[in-house]
Order: C-alpha cells, then sequence, then structure tokens
C-alpha cells in the first residue's frame, strides 16, 4: 500500500508540474558559428570601418572582416582598439505580461555597453568569457518592437580585465562571441541552485527562490526517465536571501565517472499552494571528489590519474565562437587518446562544452581567466560569482583553477570554497598552492628528480610544451611511466589539444599561427591527427599490454595491467588478427575473439588466445582492446615473420647470366643481368647505379653518420658465381669494414660493420645520395604510418605502408599528414618510387631504422629546441636515430628515451663492431613488391 500511495503521488506530482511555467527562452542570436543572425553593426576603426552593415552574431568581427587582428604578445601600440556598435530589433511575446525579462550574454568581447530601446540595461560589462544578463523587465514592450543596442569595446576601460586577457599568450578578438537571449521567469520563480551530489547517494541542493510560494519539490528520473527519486520539502522558514537547502538519501544510484558518465535529471518545481507556479531541470552526476594531503586525489574513493590536455575555446574560421557539434569532436577526440581530463585554458568554456564532458564522461578543471595579470578583486569577485553560477552544477568539473601562471589575485581565494556547495580543490596553475606542486615544463631529470623527494601531489597543469613535431608524443613514455609509479603524482596536462591558426581574412584566408605563438596542438586547426596523437593513445591506453615476442613457444598468453579507475577489464572485448601481408593488395587473414579475464582496476592478470595450428606462416598479430562502449583503446602489432624471412624469399641470387668485372685506377666496374654499378676503388663507396632504363640516381654511400669512412685496401674475388669486393680490417687505421657481394642476377649485397666515433652519439647509420627532386613515393613493410623519434616510438602499427611525397612541416600549412620526410622503425624492405625509375631495398636484420631525407625546418622559437637533427645524405639506414626536443625543452631533457645513443668503447674488435646488411635490386622489375596508391588499413 506504502508503494501505491508512493507511485500515485508521483504521478500526481508529475502532471502538476507540467503545468508549470518553465523558463521561456527567446534566442536574438543564433546559437552558433554554425548558426547565426544578422544584426546591424559599425566597426569604428580597422578593416570595413566606419560604416553600417551587418555581422552575423555570434561571431568575433575580425573573423568577419572587421577591425584588426591581435595576438596578445603585441606591443601595446600594435593592438586594436576598435570598438563595435551593434543594433538589433526584436519582438517580445504578449504572452510574458507579468513575466521577469532579462537578456543574457552568454560572452562578449570585452567591455559590453546595452540599451533597450535606448535606456541603459544597467553598467557595463567587463570580462570577455563570463555568462552575464540584465533585467529589461520595464525597458521592454510587449508584443511590439524593440531595439536592442549594443556597444562593444574591445579594449577594456579597467586595465586589469586587459591585464588578466588582454595581453594573453593566445588571440585576442572582440565581439559577441557567444549566443544572445532572452528569458522569462514568471513572477514566482527559482532564481538558481547549488547541487551536491555524492559518491554515498546524499543529494544536497540550495535553491533561491524569489516571489511567493510555499514549496519547493524535488524530484530525480534516470537517463531513462523513470523516476529515481522523489523529495517533497515544504518550506517552513528562510532566510533573508530566500535559500533553502534540500538535504536527502537516495539509496544506491548509478555514479559519475569519466568511464562510467551516469547522469540524473533533477526537477525543482515551485509551488504557491497546490498550484506549481515555476520548475528548473539540471543534469547531475553523484560523484564525491576528494584531496588527501600528501596523497592523492581521489573520486568516488579511487585514487586517480590524470591523463589531460589543455583546450581553448577556438575553431579556425570562427576564433572564440564555436558550437556543440565542435564541443563534440574535440571530447571525442580527446577520449579517442585514452585522456581523461582536460583544463578549461584559460578561461571558462561555452556551456555545451562541459554538458559534453558531463555526458561523454571527461574531468574538467574550470578556471578564471588570468595570464600572467590578475583582475582587480572587485572585477575579479563579480567575474568568479558568474562563472560559478554558470558552471557550478557540472558533474564533470572537479577542480577550480585560479588564473594561470602568476595570474591568481589570492582575495578571490576564499570565495571558491564559500561559493562552491562541492567545496572542490583549487588550483594555482604553475604554483606549490594547496597541496598541489603544478610547476609548469618540468626537466625530466629536476622535475622528476624532485618529484621523488617531495610532499606534494604532483600534478603539473602543463607539461610536454608541444611544438610543430615536438612535445607532446616526444617524452611522454618516460614522464607516464615516472608519474604512475609514482604515488604522490595524480597525472598531468599536456600543452594543448589543438593548433590555433586562424584564418586571416585580411590575408586572403591565410592560416596564421602567430609564427610560433598560438598554441600548437596534438591535432590541427582543423583536428587533422598528428603523429603524437597515436603515441598518446597508446602510451595512455588503459589497457596496458607487456610486451611479448612471437617466439615459437608462444602459446597466446599476454599479460595485461587494467590501468581504468573503475572498469574490470572482463567489461572489455578483446579482438585478434593474423595477417599474412602483400603489398597493394588486402592481406589474408584469421581472426577471433579472446576470453576476457577478469582483472580489477589497478590489477594485472593473462589473457588468452586460442590461436590456430598455423599461426607461424602469417606475417603479424594484432591484438585489439576496446572500451565497454565498443571504441577503440588501441591495436597492438607483434611481427610473427623475421626480416631475414622476408629477405629469402625476396632476394633473387642466380640468373643464367654471370657477374663481369672490369677496373681501372679509379674504379670498379661491374655487370650483371642488365645491372651496370660503379664503385670507387679507394673509398668503395657506390658511385652510379644504371640498367637498361637508364641511370638511377642513388650513390655516393655507404657513408658512416658519426662514424669514421676509413675503408681501405679494397680487393675483389669470385666466390662461386658470385663477385667480392672488400676492404681490409685494420685495428689502427680502417677497423670499420665494407663487403659488396654482385649476384648474377644483379642484386647486389652490402655488409658494412662499424664502429660510432662517440661515446655518445646523436645517430649512427649510413647515409646514400638520392635527390629529392626525383623521388614520388615510397612503399614498406615496417611501423607506419607515421614517422617516429628515439623519445617517441609508440603509436605506430607494423604492416605494409604506402606513401606519396609530400613536403608537409609539422604544425604548418597544409597540415597535411602523415609526413612523408623522417625516420620510420622496423624496416623489413623499402620500394622507392622516382619519377622516371624505381628501386628496391631488403634487409635482413631487425629494428632498422629508414631514413627519408630531411624534414623542412619550421617557424622555430628563440629556444630552438625542437629542431630536428638529421643525418648527412638524404637516403640512410640507422642503427639508432635522434630524438626531438619539445618548445621549452631539449630532447636530452624530456627523458632517458631523449638522450643521446650510448655505445662502449668495442676496442675495435670485429666481434663487437656494429653492423648494417642490406640487399639493392636495380632491375627494371619491381612487381614483387609494388602495391597501390594508398596505405595500407591496419
Amino acid at each position: 500500500m506504502k508503494r501505491k500511495f508512493i507511485l500515485f503521488l508521483c504521478l500526481i506530482t508529475m502532471f502538476c508540474s507540467l503545468r508549470a511555467q518553465q523558463t521561456g527562452k527567446l534566442y536574438l542570436s543564433g546559437t552558433g558559428n554554425d548558426n547565426t543572425v544578422n544584426w546591424d553593426f559599425f566597426c569604428t576603426a580597422g578593416a570595413n570601418s566606419g560604416k553600417w552593415t551587418t555581422i552575423p552574431v555570434p561571431s568575433n568581427w575580425e573573423l568577419q572582416g572587421f577591425g584588426k587582428y591581435n595576438y596578445g604578445f603585441n606591443k601595446e601600440e600594435n593592438k586594436g582598439k576598435e570598438q563595435g556598435l551593434y543594433k538589433y530589433t526584436f519582438k517580445v511575446p504578449a504572452d510574458w505580461k507579468n513575466r521577469k525579462i532579462n537578456i543574457v550574454f552568454e560572452g562578449s568581447m570585452t567591455d559590453t555597453e546595452v540599451k533597450i530601446n535606448g535606456k541603459s540595461a544597467g553598467e557595463t560589462h567587463q570580462g570577455s568569457f563570463y555568462v552575464f544578463r540584465y533585467d529589461i523587465s520595464k525597458l521592454v514592450k510587449l508584443g511590439s518592437d524593440n531595439l536592442l543596442e549594443v556597444k562593444v569595446s574591445k579594449y577594456s576601460a579597467n586595465q586589469s580585465v586587459n591585464e588578466a586577457e588582454r595581453k594573453a599568450d593566445f588571440w585576442i578578438f572582440g565581439g559577441i562571441f557567444r549566443p544572445v537571449y532572452l528569458e522569462a521567469l514568471p513572477e514566482s520563480h527559482i532564481n538558481s541552485v547549488k547541487i551536491n551530489a555524492t559518491a554515498n547517494g546524499r543529494f544536497e541542493a540550495i535553491v533561491n527562490a524569489s516571489g511567493y510560494y510555499n514549496r519547493i519539490e524535488t524530484k530525480l528520473t534516470d537517463e531513462n526517465g523513470k523516476v529515481f527519486g522523489f523529495i517533497p520539502d515544504r518550506i517552513v522558514m528562510y532566510d533573508d536571501n530566500k535559500n533553502h537547502y534540500i538535504g536527502y538519501t537516495l539509496p544506491k544510484p548509478k555514479l559519475w565517472s569519466t568511464e562510467f558518465p551516469n547522469l540524473y535529471t533533477v526537477t525543482f518545481t515551485l509551488y504557491d499552494g497546490g498550484k506549481p507556479v515555476h520548475l528548473i531541470t539540471k543534469k547531475i552526476g553523484f560523484r564525491t571528489v576528494e584531496v588527501k594531503e600528501r596523497d592523492g586525489v581521489y573520486v568516488n574513493g579511487v585514487k586517480m590519474k590524470f591523463k589531460g590536455v589543455n583546450r581553448h575555446s577556438f575553431y579556425p574560421s570562427s576564433g572564440r565562437t564555436t558550437n556543440k557539434k565542435i564541443s563534440i569532436a574535440d571530447v571525442l577526440l580527446m577520449k579517442e587518446m585514452n585522456m581523461n581530463a582536460v583544463r578549461m585554458s584559460h578561461y571558462p568554456p561555452d556551456g555545451h562544452f562541459l554538458d559534453v564532458c558531463d555526458s561523454l564522461g571527461l574531468f574538467v578543471m574550470d578556471e578564471l581567466a588570468g595570464w600572467h595579470g590578475t583582475y582587480d578583486t572587485p572585477t575579479g569577485t563579480k567575474l568568479m560569482k558568474e562563472m560559478m553560477l554558470n558552471d557550478e552544477n557540472h558533474p564533470s568539473i572537479i577542480f577550480w583553477a585560479n588564473g594561470n601562471e602568476g595570474g591568481h589575485n589570492r582575495e578571490l581565494d576564499h570565495l571558491f570554497a564559500e561559493e562552491d556547495i562541492q567545496k572542490r580543490p583549487l588550483i594555482h596553475p604553475w604554483e606549490v598552492f594547496g597541496g598541489f606542486e603544478t610547476t609548469h615544463y618540468r626537466e625530466f631529470n629536476y622535475g622528476i628528480g624532485n618529484y621523488d623527494h617531495g610532499h606534494n601531489i604532483l600534478m603539473p597543469t602543463e607539461f610536454l610544451h608541444g611544438m610543430w613535431d615536438g612535445g607532446h608524443g616526444a617524452g611522454i613514455e618516460d614522464y607516464w611511466n615516472a608519474m604512475w609509479n609514482n604515488p604522490l603524482s595524480a597525472g598531468g596536462f599536456l600543452w594543448d589539444f589543438a593548433d590555433q591558426a586562424v584564418v586571416r581574412t585580411d590575408k586572403n584566408g591565410e592560416l596564421d599561427t602567430d609564427g610560433n605563438h598560438g598554441p600548437d596542438g596534438i591535432v590541427g586547426p582543423y583536428h587533422e591527427k598528428e603523429g603524437s596523437f597515436f603515441t598518446i593513445k597508446e602510451v595512455w591506453s588503459p589497457v596496458f599490454v607487456e610486451k611479448r615476442e612471437m617466439t615459437a613457444g608462444f602459446d597466446g598468453s599476454f599479460t595485461l595491467e587494467n590501468r581504468y579507475a573503475f572498469t574490470n577489464l572482463n567489461q572489455c572485448t578483446f579482438n585478434w588478427k593474423l595477417k599474412k601481408l602483400k603489398a597493394g593488395t588486402d592481406a589474408a587473414f584469421k581472426s577471433g575473439k579472446a576470453d576476457v579475464p577478469n582483472i580489477k582496476p589497478f590489477e594485472k592478470g593473462k589473457l588468452k588466445i586460442s590461436l590456430p595450428g598455423d599461426w607461424r606462416s602469417f606475417d603479424a598479430l594484432y591484438l585489439t582492446a576496446n572500451a565497454p562502449d565498443g571504441k577503440e583503446l588501441f591495436t597492438w602489432s607483434f611481427p610473427i615473420i623475421m626480416p631475414k624471412d622476408d629477405a629469402e624469399k625476396i632476394v633473387v641470387k642466380t640468373a643464367s647470366g654471370k657477374v663481369n668485372f672490369k677496373e681501372d685506377a679509379k674504379v670498379y666496374q661491374v655487370s650483371a643481368n642488365g645491372i651496370n654499378l660503379t664503385f670507387d676503388k679507394i673509398t668503395g663507396l657506390l658511385q652510379q647505379v644504371q640498367n637498361t632504363k637508364g641511370v638511377i640516381p642513388f650513390s655516393n654511400g655507404p657513408i658512416l653518420q658519426e662514424g669514421v669512412n676509413n675503408f681501405k685496401g679494397f680487393t675483389q674475388k669470385m666466390d662461386g658465381e658470385n663477385l667480392v669486393i672488400s676492404s681490409k680490417f685494420d685495428k689502427k687505421e680502417s677497423w670499420n669494414t665494407l663487403q659488396w657481394t654482385i649476384y648474377p642476377s644483379g642484386w647486389l649485397k652490402m655488409e658494412v660493420e662499424y664502429f660510432p666515433s662517440d661515446y655518445f652519439t646523436t645517430f649512427v647509420g649510413l647515409n646514400f645520395s638520392y635527390p629529392e627532386s626525383e623521388i614520388k613515393a615510397v612503399e614498406y613493410k615496417g611501423n607506419g604510418p607515421y614517422r617516429v623519434w628515439k623519445n617517441r616510438m609508440k603509436g605506430t602499427q607494423f604492416g605494409i605502408w604506402k606513401k606519396d611525397y609530400n613536403d608537409s612541416a609539422t604544425g604548418e600549412a597544409p597540415w597535411q599528414y602523415p609526413e612523408f620526410k623522417g625516420y620510420y622503425s622496423n624496416m623489413y624492405w623499402c620500394e622507392f618510387t622516382g619519377k622516371q625509375q624505381s628501386f628496391k631495398v631488403v634487409t635482413d636484420q631487425e629494428d632498422i631504422f629508414l631514413r627519408l631525407f630531411t624534414p623542412k625546418k619550421s617557424k622555430d622559437t628563440e629556444y630552438d629546441n625542437m629542431s630536428p637533427t638529421f643525418p648527412n645524405g638524404d637516403i640512410s639506414f640507422m642503427n639508432s636515430i635522434s630524438a626531438i626536443g619539445t618548445k621549452t625543452q631539449k630532447p636530452e631533457t624530456t627523458g632517458p628515451m631523449g638522450m643521446k645513443n650510448i655505445y662502449y668503447d668495442f676496442d675495435k674488435a670485429p666481434s663487437r663492431a656494429l653492423n648494417m646488411t642490406l640487399y639493392f635490386d636495380f632491375s627494371t622489375n619491381t612487381s614483387s613488391l609494388r602495391g597501390g596508391t594508398t596505405k595500407q588499413s591496419q
């Protein structure tokens, strides 16, 4: 009977609530850059100024061809200080009579004066990124035309606002860049609610209301609309501010986390007697955030490691004006990289971005603006409260940040705890504050070394400053291993998410990053994926797969570590695939699913694959882990066949003809099966290659990189049908040796044994000359399709890859990825497609790097930390390669993987030398390896 009564009461409440007035909403602008409304507009200076025209709202006026573009670092005398004058005529619905009518601006840059029908709506709002409103009930005319006039000053009359916002390290725009709308409230209405829903099921709310009422009713429904909790609350007394406390404990709610973003809808209904007069709804999540001093950050009782990135509200063609589709795309890309956190840099975001973080699951650090400079206390207090009022109920927000890198007005600190019912932790990014060490861009040895001996919770709010191809992925494996294994580490936030190249309407649509100032991200301006995207995806995978070789004794078992916080690995799915790789065609394969083990968070266990009996006849095994929602976490690849096995199949040694040899005082000339080879008799270097179609311009090698080309004493002899040209080993003068073998087939074998010239080397290997102007494409078997660096090896897959030539530089137009030039790991073979002729190179050794030319140097910073170091020559085959730095760090300071290669003194003993074996096919028939025009999908 009791259950029936409660059900009846819920049905009556639902029926009455439907008749309560909701807050009316009427957009005067559009809702984002994909939905705008034209307003009359006048720009006072710069492009297209001095005349009335129209402009889409919301927008930044620079992107519409008005005013002057500015980066925050521009000198004061070069800053655009234009104003924008807006006019718009609108009608207020006649049935809004006896309602409170507000006009709401979600964001306007920077000082905003508002008039309705010629009368001021209130004091000028100062501050760009905050939702503000005016009560215009007495200024509007119902059912007839009203005139809205807005004057927006790009440069603030309040110098503290300029210090906090307009001198910052990001693009500075002007205009009404977020939506504008009217809201209508009944005479008795709810002004605001503050909600705290915790993991133990405790629900608390402070409801502020106006007018006449005697009861507030609270109802929670789940994602299916089913009533989860019903809280009738009869108001007997209330304080002078009409703040009403509601408290209730609900049984076993589904908790909110980034892994399981369970949301509930809470509806507050205001009653006057038995009549519902106003209702509002909010999306909430039950979760608890707790900071334990000298320990860590706990969410729902679990200690967290934050895998985060910084993110600006930005889109190239519209500046700070975005839309919900962009927010969804951004969060999905972050989740695809296995991130679980995002920091708002350096101001509050659009409301729809927080909505998406709530629904898709991403921890958020929300930030009051202040980049090195601070708001004065009265202004900062007002803006902080506006941020809190708009953002506070989002379960995704688990941190507040008061400014950035010295932009901390400490007089505002107390307000965060006073205003926030949830008492979320407050961060001062770049400072040691509140038990957190958040210092930015600590070098690995200095930072990690100090971290190991410190006492604060370690959570750098910016680390690994991306720039071009450096940063982000380069060094992250070292940093993350240290962070993961340090009990005091709470993870950190990369800088930053996306390239901020803005469309210059004053420069024929050029994408401008202001040189190296505009933040350089993991993805391009239109979200093009760079190589670091996939490195991060692998390093931050919540499923960690222990390294495993595909030996003859492999029984299909993999050791897994569960790096989820709330997910058992038996909630994931695992698929495997065996492939026989063939250039240019689809690979033959067998596939299946693996039985998923019961592995709890932070524990290890075994995954067993039931492999077919012929599994060793395949080239590679691929293992894919999928999250509970079915999205791929990562696909790991494991070569089965070795390079020597491929070489045995590919290299042709015999033919019906024979090897012909002649020499003069300077050169050896060798011919076989239509191939003519010329070698320098003194140095042994390959000078020229020619076949029946003409010269192949591959020559001048092998030149040792960071080794001495002291090949000497060459002799030649026949070894059966093969011609062998070899140098003489001498411990004092010619300790590096070179041997060529020419087979009757025309194939050429090169064997080099050598010693690096130094104990520390940037790279070691062999260089050849080949004109870049001649190359058209390459197809190779190895790891790809993205290039690698010594300190960024993760994120690739083993396969056969076809890459057409491009000359793109990372982080610059045309943002073409994958790049062509650079290092590629674990090469088995490569076919070079020239504009005139092709040739191929095969190795029988593991772990050989292919180097393709020297990437174009990007416009670098004054630090010149990430300029890539490359060998001499054009095409190289390397035993080791160089690392790359970040904007703020040299390669060697990003961790052990970024340091130079170390080779011990081998005492010039031939048995201890490095070695390289390559086979060359210069014939006119390269069809055995040639494939299609697109890279093979793995």
